[in-house]
């Protein structure tokens, strides 16, 4: 049940820092008028369990933090993970 545990663990560390480095590719495509990764994947990516990933992107990048559309929903998700989690672990 331990390994498991950590290979969970494991896999949401590098879903977060996959995200998080997403967004920065996100921001440097955005500055070039390139073509960029959509917002929902951002969304899905944050669901399955990359939330932290996304919020810190948007804080370092400083990427999508005017769009209320886009970081209202990410913020939602990442509460809701949050209040699982910590239901869960009781």
């Amino acid at each position: 049940m331990m390994e498991a545990d950590i290979g969970f663990g494991v896999l949401i560390v590098l879903l977060n820092l996959g995200t998080f480095l997403a967004m920065g590719w996100d921001k440097h495509k955005a500055k070039e008028q390139a073509y960029r990764i959509a917002e929902r994947t951002f969304w899905i990516w944050a669901l399955l369990g990359g939330s932290i990933g996304v919020v810190l992107g948007m804080q370092v990048w400083r990427h999508k933090t005017q769009k209320g559309s886009f970081y209202w929903p990410v913020y939602l998700i990442l509460l809701l993970q949050v209040v699982l989690l910590g239901w869960w672990t009781i």
